[in-house]
Order: C-alpha cells, then structure tokens, then sequence
C-alpha cells in the first residue's frame, strides 16, 4: 500500500453557520425543538433569519469543522462538499482552506445557493439549529477526487450529508474506493432524526463491516440499536465495528477498539456557552490520537479536550491553539 496523501479525507455538508443568542421564549415562538436540528427549505431560512438578533457568520458543516480541528492538531486534511458560485461559497472555500485543509470541490452555477444553518443559542449554552441545505445536496459522485480518497489514511463520512440523495450516491462510492485500496472508513450518525430516516442504511453499512470507526453520541447509540439501557447499546455494536466511540455529554465518553475498552470525564469548563461543534471536535481530538497512534484512552482525553474548548465560545471553529492545549492538559 502507497504511503497516505492524506491523513483524513472527509466529505460533508458545505455550510455557513449564522450564529446569533437568544431566550427561550423565542425558540417557543418561533416553534422550534429546542437543542434539535431541523431542515428548513429556503423561504423559511429568510424568515429565521429575519427574526434573530445580530449574528455572527462562520463557516461551518460538521465534517468540515472536525477537519478545522484536524488541522490545527498537524493532521493534513481534505474536504469534499459543495457550495455555490456565490458569496457565502467565496466565503466558506476561503475559510476551510485558511486553517490548512485542501479543498478542490467545484462550485456549482445557478440555484440553490450555498448552504447556511441558522444556530439559535439560549442562555444554557443549547444550540437549536435550522439547517438549509442548498447546493451542498447536489454533491455529485463526479465530484470525487477518487485518486485522493484511495491515497487517505481515514475516509470520514457526516451522517447528515446522507438525506440527498446525489451525495447519498458519492458517498456509497467513496466508501467503495476507500474500502478497495484498503483504507478505513469513519462515520459520524450526526443526528437521531437522520437515523430515524435512514437507519436501516447505516445499519447494513455496519453489519456488512463497512465502517471502520463510529461515532455516535448517547441518544444516537439508542436510536442505531433500538436499545434504551446504555450497556445494551454498547454491547449491540462493539463486535460489528474495529472501534466505537460514544460520547456522553456531561458523562464523559467511551471507547471500545480491538477488545479494549476505555472511558474518560467530561473536561471541566468555566461556562457552556455554545454546545454548536461539541461532537464535531471531539471527533477531531479522538482522531488525532488515533491517526498518530496514541492510546485509546488518550484519544479519547484528547476528544474531551477539543470538545471543552468549543464549548466554551460561540461557534465551531476553535479560538485557542488546540496543539498548545493538548500539550498543556496532556503533559
């Protein structure tokens, strides 16, 4: 096998996070799921976007934040996703290539527009997201860089880029590619509702030993097993995936990888601020020790750390030097 281009290649959502605070009562009037995402269609993104107070854009997607953190630990990177030939594309190309991560994707002419999520923050910190997809649900399988996802060490896939079905389609060919020049292959679930729609497909993905590393948090594990006991959920998986990685918000995470099994604590912070990137970082923390061989207990340590670090700011990107911070908690 050829040396890796690439440690992580992703693909994902191509989005622009429109981030603004706000109280409960208007996540209540607006009718809202409080802490949930939902997908909304274009008219109704105008019209979130006309009741939020003033807001911040940062480019965001999860895959494409869990490689921002990727990048700033030394972990070269790339990211496959789809924007627009318009202003909020110009801004999200500049931005993931900014943090050192290649990014060749094309844009797209003519409608819909690049991608945002409208991120409602309430005083606890919970984000309540409402997602427009836009051009990044026109990823074609023509997109691929196949020579670039057979060259990566790690193949890691976002669950909420699985509804559309064009990229639905490139992705099931990048697993292909990556499964066929011997790489692993990496899935978020991102979300219970994605599950909810499509956990029958992720399903026969794990069963037929597809995915290499899973991520899931507490309530995601629930929703892929159909067990409700934690325990159960973990013992439902672990000898269908190499490596599993749940996290458990204030509980901590847990890791099971070639018969072992290590959990870690939450790392302590100040204050919640924003929970927006939370799972997408510790991702990044936990694959970071894993592509440079660290323990199972320390990716995970470095998974908690990442994940603390974002959430105790606005937005998804980090504000401190993530290999600072992990050679300071880590010794």
């Amino acid at each position: 096998m050829s040396e890796p281009r690439y440690e992580v290649i992703a693909i994902g959502n191509a989005i622009v996070d429109v981030v603004s605070s706000c109280s409960d009562e208007l996540i209540e009037e607006l009718g809202m799921p409080k802490g949930g995402m939902t997908l909304i269609d274009a008219d109704q993104a105008q019209e979130l976007y006309d009741a939020m107070g003033p807001a911040r854009e940062i480019s965001g997607g999860s895959a494409a934040n869990t490689l921002a953190g990727l990048s700033a630990l030394g972990v070269q990177c790339a990211f496959v996703g789809q924007v627009a030939a318009d202003q909020l594309g110009s801004v999200f190309a500049h931005d993931i290539r900014a943090v050192g991560i290649d990014f060749d994707t094309p844009a797209r002419e003519g409608e819909p527009p690049t991608a945002r999520c409208l991120i409602f923050v309430t005083p606890d910190g919970q984000r309540t997201m409402n997602t427009f997809l836009g051009a990044s649900q026109f990823l074609p399988a023509t997109a691929l860089d196949e020579e670039a996802i057979g060259a990566a060490s790690i193949l890691y896939l976002e669950g909420y880029l699985w509804d559309p079905e064009e990229p639905r389609a490139a992705m099931r060919r990048a697993i292909e590619t990556a499964k066929n020049a011997g790489r692993k292959v990496a899935f978020t679930l991102s979300d219970a509702f994605v599950i909810a729609r499509y956990g029958d497909d992720f399903r026969a993905l794990i069963d037929d030993g597809l995915i290499d590393i899973l991520f899931a948090n507490e309530v995601e594990l629930g929703a892929i097993t159909g067990e409700e006991d934690f325990e159960a959920g973990i013992a439902a998986l672990q000898d269908k995936v190499p490596t599993l990685v749940v996290t458990r918000s204030e509980k901590g995470a847990v890791a099971l990888s070639g018969g072992e099994r290590a959990a870690v604590a939450a790392e302590p912070v100040d204050e919640v601020v924003d929970t927006t990137g939370a799972g997408d970082l510790f991702a990044a923390g936990f694959l970071a020790g894993y592509v440079k061989g660290r323990s199972l207990e320390t990716s995970l340590k470095m998974g908690a750390i990442a994940a603390a670090e974002i959430i105790s700011h606005y937005g998804a990107r980090a504000e401190e030097d993530l290999a600072k911070l992990m050679a300071a908690k880590l010794g």
